[in-house]
């Protein structure tokens, strides 16, 4: 199936908006670029401010060649990601420290630490000790993202070191 009746299947919820931007990195495995998608009026409005703040790529059909073969190739494992990100976020909620796990639509987990059991710093040395990487937000909220290069032994990994904590 092309790309564009892809797109068209993942966006019906476009429909609720004047734009749409689609990020072609992390799951997609593109190395760069983000397409947005609305009215003619809009996008010659969007190329306009884009040219005003220096934006614009010389010679970058290198790069539009990658972003045509990750929404060709990977659009369909997205719902893997996003599988891997539930697991996550099930087996966050189970555990005493955790306060609260954001609603998970995506490949994002969002979610709180209880700090009277631990900062959120020490969980995240906790895992980094195990090797394992994930970003503070700040306030006791830490997110995580599965993507593309997220393998299924690093997520099996992932789950078991966390019920260990």
């Amino acid at each position: 199936m092309p790309w564009s009746k892809k797109m068209k299947q993942h966006c019906n919820t476009g429909k609720l908006f004047d734009t749409i931007s689609v990020c072609l990195s992390k799951g997609l495995g593109c190395p760069v670029g983000s397409l947005l998608l609305g009215s003619k009026e809009q996008m010659d409005k969007a190329i306009r401010i884009r040219k005003i703040f220096g934006g614009g790529m010389r010679q970058s059909g290198f790069l539009a060649a990658a972003a045509i073969y990750a929404l060709d190739n990977h659009v369909d494992r997205l719902a893997e990601d996003h599988k891997k990100a539930k697991e996550i976020g099930k087996t966050l909620a189970a555990k005493s420290f955790i306060k609260k796990v954001e609603p998970i639509e995506t490949n994002i987990v969002i979610f709180e630490i209880d700090e009277t059991f631990m900062t959120s710093d020490q969980f995240v040395n906790k895992l980094k000790e195990k090797d394992i990487l994930i970003i503070g937000m700040g306030q006791g909220k830490l997110r995580m993202v599965t993507h593309l290069d997220y393998t299924d032994d690093m997520h099996e990994e992932l789950l078991k070191q966390l019920l260990s904590i």
